[in-house]
């Protein structure tokens, strides 16, 4: 029995959805996060954009809640040529290995870094109809955190790690996806506890401030290093060498370590946003 649950959680692992960083729980964490921090203006300001719901028509993807806005852009991925324009904005594959280079994975635009800058100007502008408005605001909180998932912002030439074999525990995968579910669902649920007051509650207040400042460059280029040293360097010992021919394994050791490194990621990315959106809503 045993065996079979063991292989059916393998093929499970095997086939992530395409660029969800992430997965729903780490998503709706970073929303969580920027939830608790953002302005009690900036709150009654998002509830009173997600009251106008209905005006996107998305029914299939509901966006009723900030955690709904959080998740949607990756929930119209299902909704065909609809969405379609927007699938390259979820990453951008900066090589680890040369001098960092945002310009050149942001041509036209296309990269989650510049639609985090676009989204923001969309949602702060009065003039745009109050529906694109809203699609920009769930944009913005799903690309916040995109951007914090190192594999979004890190590369070496392998699809931002779903080309790297490797598996978590006894459950076969690649880097992206460990990242995105398998050890962020772990590290989330890690004590001291997975509301987003309780994710802040590991910093203190000198140290959000810190984790908030910032640009989006900065970020990019903070993700970027993230990739490097703890995405490929936690199972590499030279993340700039070949890719390994055998499946290396995140064991618990590796794994605790990297637990307050992604749960840091989580409270990065929604400080950033909660900041974001108070000054779009101001």
């Amino acid at each position: 029995m045993l065996k079979r649950l063991l292989a059916l959680l393998a093929l499970f692992f095997l086939f992530p959805a395409p660029a969800s960083a992430w997965w729903e729980y780490g998503h709706y964490s970073v929303a969580r996060v920027a939830w608790e921090a953002m302005s009690p203006h900036s709150r009654a300001a998002v509830r009173e954009l997600l009251s106008h719901a209905k005006e996107v028509e998305t029914p299939e993807c509901p966006l009723k809640t900030i955690e709904d806005a959080a998740y949607w852009p990756d929930c119209v991925k299902t909704l065909g040529e609809r969405f379609s324009y927007a699938y390259s904005w979820h990453y951008q594959n900066v090589d680890i290995c040369k001098p960092f280079d945002l310009k050149s994975a942001c041509r036209d635009g296309n990269c989650v870094s510049a639609q985090i800058t676009r989204n923001s100007k969309l949602l702060a502008d009065r003039k745009v109809p109050v529906r694109e408005r809203l699609i920009a605001l769930a944009f913005l909180v799903h690309f916040m955190g995109d951007l914090h998932q190192p594999l979004h912002a890190g590369d070496k030439s392998d699809k931002g790690g779903n080309d790297f074999k490797a598996a978590y525990g006894v459950i076969p995968s690649n880097l992206h996806a460990i990242w995105d579910g398998l050890l962020a669902d772990r590290s989330i649920s890690s004590a001291p506890g997975q509301s987003g007051a309780a994710l802040l509650s590991g910093f203190s207040a000198e140290e959000r401030a810190a984790m908030a400042s910032g640009t989006v460059q900065d970020w990019s280029r903070e993700s970027w290093e993230a990739a490097r040293e703890f995405g490929y360097g936690a199972l590499m010992a030279d993340p700039c060498g070949p890719l390994p021919e055998a499946r290396p394994v995140m064991d618990e050791a590796t794994t605790q370590r990297l637990i307050p490194i992604l749960r840091r990621q989580v409270a990065r990315g929604g400080l950033r946003l909660a900041r974001l959106i108070d000054g779009a809503l101001a």
